[in-house]
């Protein structure tokens, strides 16, 4: 049987999406992240490819551009729900800081262990290897906090785009060390910073001010597809592309913000915010397949014999417990002691798996079990899902007192009524006759 001709990769590609389809729905049920039962069920899929052919695929072009793309939806789908305004903007600096501090204070102590407990690890190489272990992944976390307060929803999509971004800014700025002739210090990353927020602002208002003026109905996977091409253009000019896809994404979402004054002659409201409203549709179902495809072809990639490597457990669950440590103390510092559920929301993903593909070839460490990925990104996401139902719990029952105690007013309410009633109906004493 050819489990590779194009009727059965169909077949297979069709009820793969069927299935993430109702894992989400389970996902919803019981707060178990869809991530975890995708990557489950392609570590399934690893041993029917085993049984049905003895082909060795090499699944990691198809990794690599579909964590790509999937990066760029999830970015633009965050930065969609994004709305700035002036009671907004300490929740975004916040948050900002938050994702700063922990990635920064996350790596730091996960590269002392990868440099204690690896063999032949450099702390250069350690820092480049811990720095993917630190980043939050927006993929599991902002469909997994839709039913948490608005205002712990909105901190967790803030914390964990900024994250994602600045993860992979810091990455690259890593990556650049390794050159010492090319790197520019930290003088040229803030140039380059800055030079990609320019190139990104005259871009989105040009992107808005042309698309508006498109008639064609077919114009949405053009306007993805240009997006795409900045994002490829600007890793080809060592920009930081994800600044571009997040600022087009925050321009376009608060139009209003950004076309005041006399700008707002170029701009026609109603058809930019058709865009608006159908991109945002667009963006949240093509990130739906390529996370979805993303980490089932992960999980055909893993080696699950690893992650049962006494090394490997331990620096993983050293890792692990350092995230929650900084974290709560990050936590406790910029939010007080209301850090529940948020201090278990921290798991890792997508951008996670992605670095450390792009790890170079020079900086890559023999010894480095990458189990160790395996069981941070589970670990972490299985906290997560213990958390999020541990709160779910919680919350049911103060719903139900609630109830309860509403139902015992209506009582009470109607007990005093219907006292009144009878007083009312009661006949006069005789003192009330004379």
């Amino acid at each position: 049987m050819d489990i590779f001709n194009s009727y059965n990769l169909i077949i297979e590609a069709s009820v793969i999406l069927i299935l993430s389809f109702l894992f989400n729905g389970i996902s919803k049920r019981t707060n178990i992240p869809s991530v975890l039962m995708l990557i489950l069920l392609g570590f399934i899929l690893q041993f029917v490819l085993k049984t049905f052919t003895s082909e060795e695929v090499d699944f990691f072009p198809a990794l690599e551009v579909l964590g790509i793309i999937g990066l760029i939806m999830i970015v633009l789908e965050a930065a969609l729900e994004l709305e700035l305004k002036k009671e907004k903007l300490v929740p975004i600096l916040k948050s900002m800081a938050i994702a700063l501090t922990g990635l920064i204070g996350s790596a730091w102590v996960a590269a002392l262990i990868l440099h204690q407990f690896i063999p032949d690890m450099s702390m250069q190489a350690s820092w480049l290897y811990a720095t993917p272990l630190s980043i939050l992944s927006s993929a599991i976390i902002i469909p997994s906090v839709s039913a948490l307060a608005e205002k712990k929803k909105e901190f967790h999509i803030y914390e964990s785009t900024f994250s994602d971004i600045m993860g992979i800014m810091m990455f690259y700025f890593l990556v650049s060390g390794l050159n010492p002739a090319e790197d520019s210090g930290a003088g040229g990353f803030a140039l380059n910073i800055l030079l990609t927020i320019v190139i990104s602002l005259i871009a989105s208002y040009a992107i808005i001010l042309i698309f508006q003026q498109i008639k064609s109905q077919a114009k949405l996977f053009l306007l993805i597809a240009v997006l795409l091409l900045l994002y490829a253009l600007g890793k080809q000019l060592h920009l930081s592309s994800l600044l571009i896809i997040l600022i087009f994404g925050l321009v376009i979402a608060n139009m209003k913000l950004f076309f005041g004054g006399k700008l707002s002659h170029f701009l026609e409201y109603e058809k930019a915010h058709r865009i608006y409203h159908e991109l945002h549709i667009v963006t949240l179902e093509t990130a739906f397949v390529v996370r979805t495809f993303f980490f089932v072809i992960f999980g055909l990639t893993i080696a699950i014999a690893s992650l049962f490597n006494v090394q490997v457990a331990m620096v993983s669950v050293l890792i692990i417990l350092s995230i929650y440590a900084i974290r709560f103390v990050i936590l406790r510092t910029f939010i007080g002691s209301d850090i529940l559920p948020q201090l278990f929301i921290a798991p890792r993903g997508l951008i996670t798996i992605l670095l450390f593909y792009a790890i170079p070839a020079e900086a890559q460490v023999a010894t480095f079990e990458p189990g160790i990925l395996l069981f941070v990104i589970i670990g972490t996401s299985l906290i997560m899902t213990w958390a999020m139902i541990k709160d779910k719990k919680k919350m049911s029952t103060l719903l139900d007192m609630e109830d309860k105690e509403i139902d015992e007013l209506q009582e009470v309410n109607k007990s005093i009524k219907e006292n009144e009633s009878q007083i009312q109906n009661e006949p006069p004493l005789p003192e009330e006759l004379e």
